[in-house]
């Protein structure tokens, strides 16, 4: 998101320029009455007419850049952006206001009411002045409306910039009305009436472009093929299994993204979060500064084996089952695992809540036959350790008992601690780099069992394997 002083000068550049405008539609507006009405010409009345719409419209653009900048709040959580929709809206109204009283007076002046036109110098002077400020004002709007993508300025521009042609018309209508009166071409002198025409013609196809953009963005409708390429960039992400709700809304220069994905069921919190900041970077690459809202949705996926859909089963009910088992016993399953569950519980209520789970493991694991459930304390309190201790003569015997087997290089780092009144042990024990860890973790099991053997004393033993790259010295 653009930082306050990038955020200020944004702001400060709209008002001035929209400022800059006003002004400008002020000057043009009360010479082209001026003139229009000394010189009888209805193309350049329909211009005054026209500019002094253009004079309004400039206005409401310079208070809808005033408002659409702030900040989001309880009452917008969109921010204020809609009121550059809404005001580009108005204007295209304005528009076709003018279409309507141009095209009544020059067809009343074409079959039903002629009127003498005088046009002078200072028509062609006037009609000059509008091309060149019309020009300049066309430029700045549409340049700062580039840089911020404003739609109330965008407007305005594309709104200035007709005016241009049409003024060219009005000076090409005025400039036939003098040919005719030089070349005794009476029927000419219609080319002034018939110059409005064009000049509502023009505004016509100016209110239909703007008209498109405003009502598109005030009804949400999101930019041609956006949502196709969205879908296309989300299917890529590494872990999204399936794209289902795309939203986008436009609210002033800001998209706003809703999508929603399916993911794994299996997948952690943490990963779920790295594939969705991923979706969200991904869709900001099409739509820069977009705010993006990404809403994750677990699925069973295709590449799931049995034990993935047992663990599914036991993170649906917020439980953690490990040594997960399986036997296929006269094509039979059976399944045997181990469940952590708060040690604060009872056992009438721990058996209640594994019953449940492996009701719910049958149901949604049909091939599974039996589960037998090894229940096991979760720890919910922190244990207050006596501090490190000292056993004699014990690291030489258990030194001995791994020479007992073959993977084992060396064992380091041996700590003894008491807590509450038992002894443990943990220990590194370095082994080959290319063992499985299925037989890793059968070698530590062995050698726990064996040290207990050794020392009747130890209550728990905690081995962390090393390869034996990793030791090298």
């Amino acid at each position: 998101m653009p930082d306050a002083a990038a955020t200020a000068n944004m702001q400060r550049e709209k008002k001035a320029v929209a400022l800059n405008s006003i002004l400008a539609a002020v000057g043009i507006t009360l010479i082209k009455v001026v003139v229009g009405i000394a010189t009888g010409s209805l193309g350049i009345l329909s211009e005054a007419a026209h500019s002094g719409l253009d004079l309004v419209a400039a206005a409401i653009t310079y208070f809808s850049v005033r408002v659409s900048d702030k900040p989001a709040d309880a009452d917008h959580q969109y921010g204020h952006g809609k009121i550059e929709s809404f005001s580009a809206f108005v204007e295209t109204g304005l528009l076709l206001l003018t279409c309507v009283w141009i095209v009544y007076e020059a067809v009343k002046r074409l079959f039903f009411h002629s009127v003498e036109i005088e046009p002078t110098i200072w028509a062609f002077v006037v009609m000059g002045i509008s091309i060149v400020v019309d020009t300049w004002r066309s430029r700045r709007l549409g340049r700062i409306a580039d840089r911020y993508d404003s739609q109330a300025l965008a407007a305005d521009a594309l709104h200035f910039r007709t005016d241009i042609w049409s003024s060219s018309v009005v000076i090409v209508g005025l400039a036939l009305v003098l040919a005719g009166r030089h070349y005794s071409l009476p029927w000419l002198a219609k080319a002034d009436p018939i110059a409005a025409l064009f000049v509502a013609c023009i505004v016509v196809y100016v209110s239909w472009r703007l008209a498109r953009q405003t009502i598109d963005a005030l009804l949400d409708a999101a930019p041609a093929g956006i949502r196709s390429r969205i879908m296309e960039e989300v299917y890529r992400v590494d872990g999204v299994l399936e794209v289902g709700r795309v939203r986008i809304r436009r609210v002033g220069s800001r998209y706003f993204a809703d999508v929603s994905i399916a993911m794994s069921r299996n997948v952690t919190f943490q990963k779920s979060e790295q594939v969705s900041n991923e979706v969200a970077a991904r869709i900001r690459k099409l739509l820069p500064d977009a705010d993006v809202v990404v809403n994750t949705v677990a699925r069973a996926s295709r590449q799931e084996s049995l034990f993935d859909r047992i663990r599914a089963v036991a993170t649906r009910n917020n439980l953690n089952v490990h040594d997960i088992s399986v036997q296929d016993i006269d094509g039979k399953l059976h399944v045997e695992q181990h469940v952590e569950l708060d040690e604060r519980l009872s056992l009438k209520q721990a058996h209640d809540r594994v019953t449940r789970l492996e009701s719910e493991m049958k149901q949604d694991v049909r091939e599974i036959s039996d589960i037998l459930t090894h229940i096991e304390s979760e720890p919910a309190t922190i244990e207050t350790s006596d501090g490190l201790v000292l056993v004699p003569n014990v690291e030489e015997r258990l030194q001995a008992v791994t020479e007992n087997f073959p993977e084992v290089v060396d064992m380091h780092d041996l700590m003894f601690k008491r807590v509450g009144g038992r002894l443990y042990l943990s220990l590194h024990i370095t082994m080959q780099d290319d063992l499985p860890l299925s037989r890793v973790h059968d070698i530590q099991t062995a050698v726990e069992g064996r040290f207990r053997q050794e020392v009747p004393e130890l209550f728990r033993v905690l081995i962390h394997p090393e390869p034996q790259t990793d030791n090298r010295r």
